[in-house]
C-alpha cells in the first residue's frame, strides 16, 4: 500500500502554472508542468503543492521556426506557485472526485526586438487564479483522469497589444483536462503517461483581443529504481489552434521540448521531491528556451 501511495503522489499531476506571455502567447497553461505519470492522481487526502518554474530564452523564432535575427532576446521567468488539492472519499461515475486550486507569484524579465518593435519589461507580481474540479480512476494497470478548470484575471495584465511581462494575462480561460497513465508491467514499475489540455479563452481586457485556443500535450516514460524514485524522459507539445481574433497579428505558435525527470519520495514524512528540465528543440512564432520545474509535495 506504501509503494501504491508514493507511485500517486509524485505523479499528481492535472494542476496548472502562470501564462508567461513572452513564452505562452495565447495559454494560460505553462507546459512542462507536468512530466513523469502527470495524468495520475494521488488517493484521497489533502496535499500542498509548491511549484518552482524557471524559464529562460535568448532566441525569438518566426512563423517558419527560424531565428530572427538579430532579435537581441534575453528572457527570464521565475514563478512560485503554491497549490492546495483535496481528494475526497465521494465518487461519481466511479471516479474520486476532487478539487484544487492555486494562485501563482511571478517574477519576468525580457527584452527583444519583436515583429511589434522593441520591447523592454521587468515585472513581479500576482499571476491569474486558477481552480478546477477533476475525476480519477485506478483500474489495475491504469490512472485514468479528467479535470475542468477556469483561470479568472486577477493578475496585472497587458494595456495594449504586443508583448508584455506582467503576470497576468487579461482573459478568463476555460480549461478541459483528459490523461492516462499505464503501468506496462504488473509490478508497475514501467509507466508511460499522456496528459492532454484544451483552452478555450476570452476576449482579454484593453485590447479587444480574443486569444487563439490552445492544446497541450505533455508526457513521461518512467522506470521505478528502490521503490521511491523515479526516473525517465519527458516532453511537451503545445499549439495555438486558431488564429488571434481582433489583430492583425494572426501567426499562431507552437513549440516542442524534451529532457530528464527525477522523483523522490520520502514516504515516513509524506514529502515527495521532483526535478525535470525540458529543453525547447522547435519553436514557432515564439520564443524558443529551456525550462526547469522543481515540484515540492507534502501531505496531510
Amino acid at each position: 500500500m506504501k509503494t501504491r501511495f508514493v507511485r500517486f503522489v509524485l505523479a499528481a499531476g492535472l494542476a496548472a502554472l502562470p501564462g508567461l506571455l513572452q513564452a505562452q502567447p495565447s495559454a494560460h497553461y505553462v507546459p512542462g508542468s507536468e512530466g513523469i505519470k502527470g495524468a495520475s492522481l494521488p488517493p484521497p487526502g489533502v496535499y500542498f503543492r509548491d511549484y518552482n518554474y524557471f524559464y529562460w530564452a535568448d532566441q525569438l523564432n518566426d512563423a517558419s521556426g527560424n531565428k530572427i535575427g538579430p532579435a537581441d532576446l534575453n528572457a527570464f521567468t521565475y514563478a512560485n506557485v503554491p497549490r492546495v488539492i483535496w481528494i475526497t472519499d465521494t465518487k461519481f461515475l466511479g471516479g474520486f472526485i476532487g478539487v484544487d486550486a492555486l494562485l501563482p507569484f511571478v517574477d519576468q524579465q525580457a527584452s527583444a526586438n519583436t515583429p511589434h518593435g522593441p520591447f523592454s519589461g521587468n515585472t513581479f507580481g500576482v499571476g491569474d487564479f486558477f481552480a478546477e474540479a477533476t475525476l480519477s480512476w485506478h483500474p489495475k494497470q491504469f490512472d485514468f483522469a479528467i479535470g475542468s478548470g477556469v483561470w479568472a484575471p486577477t493578475g496585472n495584465s497587458p494595456s495594449q497589444p504586443g508583448p508584455s511581462t506582467t503576470p497576468g494575462l487579461g482573459y478568463w480561460t476555460f480549461m478541459q483536462t483528459a490523461g492516462v497513465t499505464w503501468y506496462i508491467d504488473e509490478g508497475k514499475t514501467w509507466a508511460v503517461s499522456a496528459l492532454n489540455r484544451y483552452e478555450f479563452n476570452t476576449e482579454q481586457d484593453n485590447t479587444d483581443i480574443i486569444p487563439g485556443q490552445a492544446y497541450t500535450l505533455e508526457w513521461g516514460v518512467s522506470k521505478t529504481l528502490n521503490k521511491v524514485i523515479d526516473v525517465g524522459p519527458v516532453g511537451y507539445y503545445q499549439q495555438q489552434v486558431n488564429p488571434n481574433s481582433g489583430t492583425s497579428w494572426s501567426s499562431r505558435n507552437r513549440v516542442a521540448a524534451v529532457g530528464p525527470e527525477v522523483s523522490v519520495a520520502f514516504p515516513k514524512q509524506m514529502f515527495f521531491v521532483s526535478l525535470r528540465y525540458n529543453y525547447e528543440f522547435m519553436a514557432e512564432s515564439r520564443a524558443q528556451g529551456n525550462a526547469i520545474t522543481l515540484t515540492l509535495t507534502k501531505r496531510f
